[in-house]
Formats: structure tokens, C-alpha cells, sequence
């Protein structure tokens, strides 16, 4: 079954980035499509989603995936 997470990250703010929305099914679905339609740069990578899938909303990554956040951000930031 498909899963999305979405991150939120200040730097100025936040000490990690954030899980702010997961789903998945249909709700995965529906969050892929907002992003999209809000401009939002979606990479799809099933192993980092099963893993950011098991924390809470609104908890902050741990240092463990530190380092695959940090190539998506990357991705992100070159867009």
C-alpha cells in the first residue's frame, strides 16, 4: 500500500523537520495531489516513507534519518 508523509522545516525555527501529514491508501493519494497543486516537490522514496510513517505528527525527525531528510531537502531545494 502506497504511504506520503509530509515534512515541515524551518531552520530559523524548528531543530529537525517535522512530520505534519501521513497517510495512506487513498489519503497517501490525496496528499501527493495537494502538494502537487500547491507546487510542492513530492519524490517518492518507499523505504524513507515506512520510516518517517511510525512517528507522531508534529514530531521532529530523529537523528537516525537525519542524513536521508537532508537528500531530500536537497531535492527540494534545487527545484
Amino acid at each position: 500500500m502506497k504511504k506520503a508523509v509530509a515534512l515541515k522545516y524551518k531552520p530559523d525555527k524548528d531543530n529537525a523537520p517535522k512530520v505534519v501529514a501521513k497517510g495512506a491508501g487513498e489519503l497517501a493519494k490525496r496528499i501527493i495531489e495537494i502538494a502537487k497543486k500547491h507546487g510542492i516537490p513530492v519524490e517518492e522514496n518507499a523505504p524513507l516513507a515506512d520510516m518517517l510513517f511510525k512517528l507522531e505528527l508534529n514530531q521532529e525527525i530523529p537523528p537516525e534519518l537525519y542524513l536521508a531528510v537532508a537528500e531530500v531537502l536537497a531535492f527540494v531545494y534545487r527545484r
